[in-house]
């Protein structure tokens, strides 16, 4: 059974290349456009990790990444926040609030995010 990676990132370019990657690697990939999609799908879909990224339409990763943690449908699931957010406040935030990692979009290539995501998952 592949595992699931819910992937939370408004950019669908950058999200479509994610999925590709992800798809090619054998993972089975759901998706969400904004926040409130994203903490929905995580409930209702269960993946075995989500692919967050910060800045999104609606709430923001923050808040989502805080009500993901919040329900105990998706408490346990491990949270990567893959953002342009870089400044040290928002990765200690990110982290505090349950992040199991924090990537910053412009320091990882597809390839190494996906890397990543396998090492979590192992």
């Amino acid at each position: 059974m592949p595992r699931k990676i819910l992937i939370v990132e408004d950019d669908k370019f950058l999200r479509e290349l994610i999925i590709r990657k992800l798809t090619n690697e054998g993972y089975q990939t759901i998706e969400a456009a904004d926040g409130e999609e994203g903490v929905r799908t995580a409930k209702a879909e269960k993946p075995d990790l989500i692919l967050l990224d910060l800045i999104l339409p609606g709430i923001d990763g923050f808040e989502a990444l805080a009500r993901i943690r919040k329900d105990e449908n998706s408490a346990n699931i491990p949270v990567v926040i893959l953002s342009n957010l870089g400044q040290r406040e928002d990765i200690e935030r990110g982290i505090k609030l349950g992040a199991t990692d924090y990537l910053i979009k412009a320091h990882f290539s597809p390839g190494e995010i996906i890397e990543k995501i396998s090492s979590i998952l192992k």
